[in-house]
């Protein structure tokens, strides 16, 4: 299935802080009202903040709207993400 998403367009629109717009999000893979951790190509995003609500999300698209209060987002490496989440099968004939 990764094959068939390939890269898609990352952005970020944060508007006033309260509002944001992304793209190229491949998964959201944990949130709450203080933070929410989404898979996209660049790499993990890390949004955290006040009162965080993922408004819209389209997985076929790879769209999200986040509203509540941003106080950060911070990106990082998705290679161990993406490891994890293969099977032991897979892993242990790499």
């Amino acid at each position: 299935m990764e094959e068939k998403m390939g890269n898609r367009p990352h952005s970020c629109y944060l508007q006033n802080r309260d509002a944001a717009n992304l793209t190229g999000v491949r998964e959201v893979v944990s949130f709450d009202e203080n933070q929410i951790v989404m898979d996209t190509d660049q790499g993990l995003l890390t949004m955290k903040g006040k009162d965080l609500h993922v408004s819209r999300l389209s997985v076929e698209k790879g769209e999200v709207d986040v509203e509540g209060t941003v106080d950060s987002l911070t990106y990082s490496s998705n290679e161990a993400y993406r490891k994890a989440g293969q099977s032991w099968l897979v892993r242990l004939f790499k």
